[in-house]
This record gives C-alpha cells, sequence and structure tokens, in this order.
C-alpha cells in the first residue's frame, strides 16, 4: 500500500461516511469508493460495511486501520525530524491550550510565531486541561498549556500567576454578596477549578448562592458580567485593563492571601527538542515576562 493509501483509511475511518471522506480528501465519491474497493481486494478482506446511514468497521478492518493510523503517525514524525535537521522552522507545531489562555493570551504569541516563522504550521486543539493531558497521553500534541497544578511526569514549566477576582457591574464589597439578588454566573471548567471555588465560597459564607447561572464558555460568563446580568469570578488573566465599570474584588483565602491560579507548559522531553517547539517556546517565555 501507498502512504495516501494508509492516510485515506484514517480519514475515513474518522468521518466514517464516504461524501464526508471524499470532501476531506478532495476526490471524488466514485473514485474513493473505487480505491477502497481496490485496497479491501489487496487485503483480501472487507475492511468496511456500506449503507444508507454510512460506514461500519468490520473486525479485520479494525486491525487494518490501528496499523494504518500507527504507518500515518510515525511517517509525521519522521518528516518532522527531517525537517528540524534543516536550517529554519519547518513543521508543524502541534499544541493543545487550557481555553482560557486559548481565547486571552495565546493568540498574540501566535502572531508572533506565524510572523517570525511564516513556513511553519500550526495545529491547535483548545478544551480543559484534563482533556490536555489526555492529548499529551494519545500523542497527538507536542506541548499542553494547562491551568492548575497538574501531575504530569514530563516536563513541567512553570508559566504565569493570575489571581481569581469576583467581578460585578454593582458589588463593591464581598459582603454585598449574601444581600444582592443578583445571580452567580458560573461558567463549565475543569473539576480543579470548580473545587477551588467551592471550597472558597463556603469557607466564606457558608451558604450557597441564591441564584446561579451556569454557561458553557467563560467569554459568555464575562459578557454577561460586564453587561451587569450577574456577578462572577473571573481569572485575572481574561480581565483588561479597559474595563473600568466594574468592580474588581480579589478573593483571598483564611490567611487574606490573594487566591491564585497557575498556568504552566507541560510536555516530553522529545517535543522540546523540535526545532518549532524550541521557536514557540521562547516566544511564549518572552510574553510571559511582560504580563
Amino acid at each position: 500500500m501507498q502512504f495516501s493509501e494508509f492516510k485515506m483509511l484514517v480519514v475515513l475511518a474518522e468521518e466514517m461516511n464516504m461524501r464526508k471522506a471524499s470532501e476531506k480528501l478532495f476526490v471524488s465519491q466514485p473514485a474513493l469508493s473505487q480505491r477502497l474497493q481496490t485496497i479491501e481486494k489487496s487485503w483480501g478482506t472487507q475492511i468496511f460495511l456500506r449503507s444508507q446511514k454510512g460506514l461500519t468497521t468490520t473486525p479485520a478492518g479494525e486491525r487494518i486501520i490501528e496499523y494504518a493510523k500507527e504507518v500515518v503517525e510515525k511517517e509525521e514524525i519522521i518528516r518532522e525530524e527531517i525537517q528540524g535537521l534543516d536550517f529554519g522552522i519547518h513543521g508543524t507545531l502541534k499544541l493543545a491550550c487550557a481555553s482560557i489562555i486559548g481565547q486571552n493570551w495565546l493568540p498574540q504569541i501566535l502572531k508572533r510565531y506565524v510572523t517570525a516563522y511564516p513556513h511553519a504550521k500550526i495545529s491547535l486543539l483548545t478544551g480543559w486541561s484534563s482533556e490536555i493531558l489526555k492529548n499529551l497521553y494519545d500523542n497527538s500534541v507536542h506541548i499542553g498549556i494547562i491551568r492548575g497544578n497538574p501531575d504530569w511526569k514530563g516536563v513541567k514549566e512553570h508559566l504565569l500567576t493570575d489571581t481569581l477576582y469576583l467581578v460585578d457591574t454593582e458589588i463593591s464589597k464581598i459582603e454585598q454578596v449574601l444581600e444582592t439578588e443578583r445571580p452567580f454566573i458560573q461558567f463549565k471548567s475543569d473539576s480543579t477549578y470548580y473545587q477551588e471555588i467551592q471550597e472558597w465560597w463556603y469557607s466564606k459564607f457558608q451558604t450557597p448562592p441564591k441564584r446561579t447561572i451556569v454557561v458553557d464558555q467563560i467569554e459568555t460568563c464575562k459578557q454577561m458580567t460586564l453587561n451587569g446580568i450577574g456577578y462572577a469570578i473571573l481569572p485575572s488573566i481574561t480581565l483588561n485593563k479597559s474595563d473600568t465599570n466594574i468592580y474588581k474584588i480579589p478573593l483571598l483565602n483564611e490567611q487574606d492571601e490573594p487566591i491564585k491560579r497557575d498556568t504552566w507548559l507541560v510536555g516530553y522531553e522529545s517535543a522540546f527538542e523540535l526545532k518549532q517547539v524550541q521557536a514557540f517556546v521562547e516566544i511564549m517565555k518572552d510574553s510571559a515576562k511582560h504580563l
């Protein structure tokens, strides 16, 4: 089998639909179907079952696709290693990043990166820190940017620390939370962040909020707060100096110290040897110094 055929099987397994796979591979559906039949004939077995609902992998097909994925992954790794031997920055930077960082800090870093290294490519995933760790374990990304304090045995470098604030257009003192009828706007996050907020809340007030609104994204939470719908607890990295029409009350622990949240760069040591990764890390660390 040619490498393009291995890649074709991987795309078919991802999409499980001939039409979607043909669009992704930039080939016609009949041509894709014919190539698949040729591959199945060479293996002497059916890889996919076709139906109106899409494709279903056969038991033999599962083994063949698993092999195809290994070939594609190894080919990408070798290409990156070869490109790393050449002068200049090439290859693909595979990055997974916590959503909060991806929305508020990462864009300026990526802008500097693509400007300085136009031949490099970027593959970016954003999500919760638990999802990023899974991407690292699966070897689907080079490095991850994670919030909290992850249990990671590989390379782990501290990037920045930001503080948590109770933010509102009306509440100017923390004690007013118990008096207000305004809702507490929360955003869905990983378990460690949620637990940290819950522990602070109950140690401070010993009673749950009167009203709550839960949204999917932190940016939605922030915009609802800025527009006076309710109050929220937000990390300082999400707050701009231009946000002057709101009160920002720092969260304090039992020792009257600001509650902080760390951001870490993590990955396997082999990934940090890649030139495109080294270049990105250099820019990121420089940006962190100026926060």
